[in-house]
């Protein structure tokens, strides 16, 4: 009788240790399609997406999940771009293999920077100001005129200024499993 509860004692431990062995160990990477484009401008904290496998895992010799099975993830980060400055970020992680939960590490993506742009816009602004205030009043008129052109050329600045991150629809990305749960 003792002998038998033993066995099944043994048994329910077995069955528990590889009920609890993980899918995707730590440190298996998964290459994703995205398949819906996500942007600083819109997107928001939390936001679930989708995509596809584009290659087969393989772990310890066995595939554990083939390239086209569904996945899913979620923005992680998002932070909007301002109109002068700071361009727009966004970060996005893997949570989910064929319906499986997993941790992986995060692919970020940053909006152009506005510098260059920016200086074309208020630089050209300003001389063209000191161009037609030249014309208009000499010297004087050069001053004011490059005062209200690097004034028009930040205005104009502002109101096209937003640089938002973007990742388009179909992009690809390799994610790194830091863990996982069956």
């Amino acid at each position: 009788m003792r002998l038998r509860r033993i066995s099944v004692l043994a048994l329910v431990l077995l069955f528990s240790i590889v009920a609890s062995a993980e899918r995707f160990p730590s440190g298996t990477h998964a290459t994703v399609r995205i398949n819906q484009t996500l942007s600083s401008g819109r997107a928001h904290k939390g936001e679930a997406w989708t995509g596809v496998l584009t290659r087969d895992i393989i772990v310890h010799h066995k595939k554990v999940a083939r390239a086209g099975d569904h996945v899913r993830g979620t923005v992680t980060y998002v932070k909007r771009s301002g109109r002068l400055h700071e361009p727009g970020q966004i970060s996005i992680r893997l949570t989910s293999i064929k319906g499986d939960p997993v941790y992986s590490s995060r692919v970020s993506r940053e909006g152009k920077s506005h510098t260059k742009s920016n200086a074309a816009k208020i630089g050209g602004g300003a001389g063209a100001g000191a161009l037609i205030g030249a014309l208009a009043g000499g010297g004087k008129g050069a001053a004011i005129g490059a005062v209200a052109g690097a004034g028009a050329g930040t205005g104009v600045a502002a109101a096209t200024g937003k640089k938002e991150a973007v990742i388009p629809a179909e992009s690809v990305f390799t994610f790194t499993i830091s863990g996982s749960k069956r």
